[in-house]
């Protein structure tokens, strides 16, 4: 039985090429979107480290430093380094701006004090000396020494980052802290968090000390919402290439309606019959995996956002493509074990 449906696949091999691609299209978007929700905490992840802090300090009643724009005095570092455990600290304010590069691109603008505590990893470039200068994430697709302006002061990109973004994709950009506090906030000495070497369990009064694990917590918050979409989306395309399985086998199975017939005359049993319908399901799911893996390294550099396949997905997609091979060779096999064999005898 497996020869006779390794033949049949080959005799209808058009209609199976033309499954393994549909499925195969679908298998791949599968990849994509997982690679794209797993992207959001790769970036989280790379924001967060590019700080290089211990812990933050935030006003008690703020969440987090990157999904609130509360300000306090930037002195107020000072006393958070005099507190027992903590070596270092710095104030740090994080903002948001529209900047015009080709089109109008949002920006995540964040000033620190050059040769700090906040000493992002460079691709290229060197760091920050002095006023207008700038370190930009590659994503925002400006070379070094092209100029930028943000809040109304034009800044010269002297370095750049790679993959430092967050809030889906959107480039982080640092810049010195006195230049973003006279052109943001007219230059009152503000910030939005204080960023520190070592941590405290008796923070400054009226203040709360966070770690980056928090962090990360509070910037994937925002999130949510759409991972869960993501998930959804993921899960109705398992069902659409259920589907086009199922057609496949399904007319397969209605072509065949005299092979079966014949099987079952000559003593063929429903059990056989289903692994030969089961044989054709699995050689056809993981020719569409295999098809999917070439599509997404195809699709990916087209993506207008990083997308970070997880080495699980690879693993996971052949064992669901055959789950869902099986599911849809029952559709066949309703059709196979109601066909009469006196069909066989037919005219």
């Amino acid at each position: 039985m497996l020869f006779v449906s390794l033949r049949d696949l080959q005799w209808r091999r058009r209609r199976f090429l033309i499954g393994v691609l549909a499925a195969g299209l679908v298998f791949a978007l599968t990849l994509l979107i997982s690679g794209v929700s797993a992207s959001f905490g790769a970036e989280i992840r790379h924001s967060v480290a590019a700080f290089g802090a211990d812990s933050w300090a935030v006003p008690a009643e703020v969440s987090g430093p990157f999904t609130s724009s509360q300000v306090f005095p930037a002195a107020e570092a000072k006393q958070i380094a005099t507190l027992p455990g903590i070596r270092a600290a710095e104030p740090v304010l994080l903002m948001r701006a529209s900047v015009k590069t080709k089109s109008v691109r949002d920006l995540n603008v964040i000033g620190i004090p050059p040769g700090g505590i906040v000493n992002p990893k460079l691709s290229d470039g060197r760091p920050l000396h002095g006023s207008g200068d700038m370190i930009a994430d590659k994503s925002l697709g400006l070379r070094i020494g092209s100029t930028l302006a943000a809040f109304g002061r034009r800044y010269t990109i002297v370095g750049r980052t790679s993959g430092v973004t967050y809030y889906a994709g959107v480039p982080v950009a640092f810049v010195p802290l006195l230049d973003l506090q006279a052109s943001a906030l007219s230059g009152a000495p503000l910030a939005t968090t204080v960023v520190t070497l070592g941590s405290t369990t008796a923070p400054l009064k009226g203040y709360q000390m966070i770690t980056n694990a928090a962090v990360r917590a509070d910037l994937s918050r925002p999130m949510h919402k759409a991972t869960q979409t993501i998930s959804f989306i993921m899960f109705l395309l398992w069902f659409v290439a259920a589907g086009i399985i199922g057609s496949v086998l399904y007319l397969q199975a209605i072509e065949r309606s005299r092979d079966f017939a014949v099987f079952k005359a000559t003593g063929v049993t429903t059990r056989t019959l289903l692994l030969g319908l089961a044989f054709q399901a699995i050689a056809l799911a993981l020719c569409a995996a295999v098809a999917a893996y070439v599509l997404s390294f195809a699709l990916t550099p087209a993506m207008s956002m990083a997308v970070t396949i997880p080495r699980s997905a690879y693993i996971v997609l052949p064992v669901v493509a055959v789950v869902v091979g099986l599911l849809s060779s029952l559709i066949a096999l309703r059709r196979a074990v109601t066909v009469d064999p006196a069909l066989a005898f037919a005219g």
